[in-house]
């Protein structure tokens, strides 16, 4: 009669070792979950003003561990020190810079009055000068799969995945990239949109490549920004990302010839490229569709069944949140 008790007692401690177990085990996978996305920012930094406002938010996102920063579409020094400096300025010297390729010179320098005489070598952490290797052994020598944020023309991928076709296979693409059924400006002809048209026969390989792909085109991208007490709290914030941003703003306002020195704008461009660094981590605020897309060689992105099946943010289900979000991590409570 005491054996029923015993064996009882044991079901009872057999059954608290497994929910322990489990326990454990769930516990295990919500840290690994939580772990933060290894990432390289891929930016033709310097041009438009929201690249900078990109790599700002990308540096304030715990969910994702920034590996290396690289200069697309050409003007490689100017935007390896442009990187390197916000970079310094953030406390983030430990992110490396590769420079990119020397493609499609331009003279345009909208934000060199920021960098004045900053000088490259003296950048604390490591400059690689072949960007397109770095981001070669970045991906290959992860230990988990990179995911590659390009917001700009993607002559650095198109070169990288010729020497290595194998980085698709380890890497992840998340890119500001087409145009599918809005064009800028709302526009219901699609247009050919800037990081595509600039070169679409690189981005047509690139965008063949087996790697998984997310984009946020126009239909998405162009209807961010910041203005009224959101972009308010940007602009007054001590934080120094936040003031690197809009010291970046300003001398692009005026490179621009949008006004004076004592003249400022009371809003944000769009910032398009933020939605590319959201979506690295998270999909929940846009409404995501699989479409086959086929770049053309006028640089249209079209919808075809037959194309490479990609994510595409197609419309916003929270544009708000973000918005939020954005100046939240920029401000940094500052």
């Amino acid at each position: 009669m005491k054996s029923i008790p015993f064996l009882c007692r044991l079901a009872s401690l057999g059954l608290m070792v497994f929910v322990i177990a489990g326990c454990a085990s769930s516990t295990s996978q919500s840290q690994n979950r939580s772990e933060p996305i290894p990432v390289i920012f891929d930016a033709d930094i310097g041009d438009d003003i929201d690249d900078t406002w990109a790599l700002g938010f990308l540096l304030r996102c715990p969910e994702l561990d920034l590996k290396l920063v690289v200069g697309d579409n050409g003007k490689p020094e100017y935007r390896a020190k442009l990187l390197a400096k916000f970079l310094e300025v953030a406390g983030r010297s430990d992110v490396p810079v590769g420079i990119g390729l020397d493609v499609y010179p331009k003279k345009s320098q909208r934000q060199a009055a920021w960098l004045k005489d900053y000088d490259l070598t003296k950048y604390p952490g490591k400059v690689h000068t072949d960007g397109v290797q770095a981001i070669i052994d970045t991906v290959m020598k992860s230990p988990r799969p990179v995911t590659i944020i390009a917001v700009g023309p993607v002559q650095n991928l198109a070169e990288a995945l010729k020497r290595e076709p194998r980085i698709a296979q380890r890497a992840r693409f998340v890119g500001m990239h087409g145009s599918v059924r809005v064009g800028y400006a709302n526009d219901p002809k699609i247009s050919a949109e800037y990081n595509v048209k600039i070169d679409p026969k690189t981005c047509q390989e690139v965008f063949k490549a087996p790697w998984d792909m997310t984009i946020t085109p126009l239909d998405t991208c162009d209807k961010i920004g910041l203005g009224g007490e959101k972009y308010q709290r940007v602009f007054q914030s001590k934080d120094p990302i936040a003031q690197a941003i809009i010291e970046n703003y300003r001398v692009w306002a005026i490179a621009r010839g949008m006004g004076s020195p004592d003249a400022f704008p009371t809003r944000s461009t769009t910032l398009f490229d933020a939605v590319a660094v959201y979506l690295a981590f998270s999909q929940d605020w846009c409404g995501m569709e699989t479409i086959g897309i086929r770049v053309t060689d006028d640089g249209l992105t079209i919808e075809d069944p037959n194309a490479k099946k990609m994510n595409v943010a197609m419309t916003w289900k929270n544009l708000a949140a973000l918005e939020d979000l954005l100046v939240e991590r920029l401000t940094n409570g500052k």
